[in-house]
C-alpha cells in the first residue's frame, strides 16, 4: 500500500535566500564549486599536475589554486575559458527562463 504524495507546504529555500538577500550569491557559490570540482576532475583523469595546467594555460599557479578552490568565487570568464581550453572542453554560459 503506498501513501499519497504529500502536498507541498511551506516556501521553498530559494525563497528563504530570495528574502534574506543571498540568493544570487547562494547561486554563484554553487555555480563556481560544480566548476572547480569539474576541472579538478578532468585534470586527475588526464593526470595532469596543476603546475603543467598552469603553464598551458599561461598564469601562476596561485591563480590557478585561486580557480580550483571552491570557495573562491572570484573568478573570470577569460580564466574558466583558459582552463576549458587546455582540458579539450568548452565553456558555455547561458541565460535561462526564471522558473514560474
Amino acid at each position: 500500500m503506498t501513501k499519497p504524495p504529500t502536498p507541498h507546504m511551506g516556501s521553498t529555500l530559494d525563497d528563504l535566500l530570495e528574502e534574506d538577500g543571498t540568493l544570487a550569491e547562494a547561486h554563484a557559490v554553487a555555480i563556481k564549486r560544480t566548476l572547480a570540482w569539474q576541472l579538478s576532475r578532468t585534470m586527475a583523469a588526464e593526470n595532469l599536475s596543476k603546475s603543467e595546467m598552469a603553464r598551458r594555460m599561461r598564469t601562476s599557479r596561485a591563480a590557478l589554486n585561486r580557480l580550483l578552490d571552491p570557495d573562491n568565487p572570484s573568478v573570470t570568464l577569460l580564466t574558466l575559458d583558459k582552463a576549458a581550453a587546455v582540458l579539450g572542453k568548452r565553456l558555455t554560459v547561458d541565460l535561462v527562463d526564471e522558473v514560474a
